[in-house]
């Protein structure tokens, strides 16, 4: 088989290019992928600040105080379909001034969307995997509680209360 050729699905370097080139290129593509996926992590943390800073605002003065945009940003305006069960994971912990179980956040969106929950085989299970995406897109973080079990908190919260530590489930 000649230089160049697929073996097993993978293709063989081929030896009359110079490897050291290639994987410079690869180290420098890691170390600029890493730099990134730290910046989109700063960056949700504070557009989730940003978001519960205008909700805060708005439960205190009234949506009014919020244009029409500003409203759809900050998910609080219903496009017209029916709203994604993450938009509800996420508003619920938004608006939660704790870390909260994931029987918590069912128990929530039951309180304000039945017929979401009612859509799932296993709602426990679709929320705790919707958290642990929050968690993945750096607008949640998983705490412990003092009970052994997971919760989930508002990556805005993080850094201003310690509540979450307490919480129960």
């Amino acid at each position: 088989m000649e230089n160049g050729q697929k073996t097993n699905g993978s293709v063989r370097p081929i030896d009359r290019y110079d490897i050291g080139h290639v994987q410079e290129v690869i180290r420098q593509a890691h170390g600029e992928l890493r730099q990134l996926m730290e910046q989109r992590s700063e960056i949700m943390k504070r557009i989730g600040t940003v978001k519960q800073t205008i909700s805060g605002l708005a439960n205190l003065f009234g949506d009014a105080v919020l244009t029409e945009e500003l409203m759809e940003l900050v998910d609080r305006k219903s496009s017209g379909r029916q709203p994604g069960f993450t938009k509800a994971c996420r508003m619920v912990l938004m608006d939660a001034n704790r870390a909260l179980s994931a029987r918590d956040v069912c128990d929530r969106i039951q309180q304000k969307a039945p017929p979401m929950l009612a859509r799932h085989k296993d709602p426990m299970a679709s929320v705790t995997t919707v958290l642990n995406r929050l968690v993945a897109y750096g607008e949640a973080r998983p705490v412990a509680l003092d009970n052994g079990r997971r919760a989930w908190q508002w990556v805005a919260d993080s850094d201003s209360q310690s509540s979450g530590l307490t919480a129960s489930a």
